[in-house]
């Protein structure tokens, strides 16, 4: 039986459809009234699935990339499921995103350590800023992967099997992971905003030295068109 998890963006949140025992038509059928749903883009669709073996013989049990066993197919253990392969989902998306960044920011620091200066006029550099703010905005606090299922509160004898699903897709490593490259945007984004108020404060220095040069002239040019 195929568990199958998935994002969609519905007015800035993330909402998410699970998929039991479905055959592919029947996927198709409610993917197609889930987009109906949904505003904004969604042409890429993001998912996650997990074969599942039940029998009451079987201990909860998730061994590396085969399926995952359990005694039944309970409410309870499907939220376990579902709670996990959300989250490495949404986890999939945000890393794009920021890798997506880390592209832009990558040609820019090295010409940075190449030259010694901004390879970039000031408008480029602000829309830097604005796209690493902005991937930081849409990525902080979207996914709380530290957070259990609530389903646990009620069922701690599945916090095991939790446990399991969570370190078989690597939920707390890539969002620790994803945290850093996440600082490093925003550090960077601090770096240009550092340089853009340098580069202003030089222009203004610059222009006070012209004008108490103006003035200086302007002042000779008066004292001798007054002595002649």
């Amino acid at each position: 039986m195929l568990l199958a998890a998935l994002t969609e963006r519905v007015t800035h949140m993330i909402r998410r459809v699970f998929m039991v025992g479905l055959s592919p038509l029947e996927e198709d059928d409610a993917l197609k009234q889930v987009k109906l749903r949904v505003s904004g883009s969604h042409e890429h669709i993001d998912d996650e699935s997990a074969t599942l073996e039940i029998s009451p013989d079987l201990d909860d049990k998730v061994p590396p990339g085969g399926a995952i066993a359990m005694k039944d197919l309970s409410a309870q253990r499907l939220l376990v499921v579902a709670d996990v392969l959300a989250k490495s989902v949404s986890l999939g998306r945000d890393e794009r995103e920021v890798n997506a960044v880390f592209d832009i920011i990558e040609p820019f620091a090295t010409e940075l350590a190449r030259n010694g200066r901004p390879p970039w006029k000031r408008r480029s550099m602000l829309r830097l800023i604005g796209q690493t703010l902005l991937v930081q905005h849409r990525v902080s606090g979207r996914v709380a992967v530290e957070e259990t299922p609530d389903v646990l509160w009620d069922r701690p004898d599945l916090e095991r099997l939790y446990a399991r699903l969570e370190d078989e897709y690597e939920l707390k490593e890539r969002a620790e992971t994803l945290k850093r490259k996440l600082d490093t945007i925003v550090e960077t984004a601090r770096i240009l905003t550092d340089m853009i108020d340098a580069d202003r404060a030089t222009r203004l220095e610059a222009t006070i030295v012209v004008l108490i040069i103006a003035e200086i002239l302007l002042t000779l040019g008066q004292i001798i068109f007054w002595r002649h």
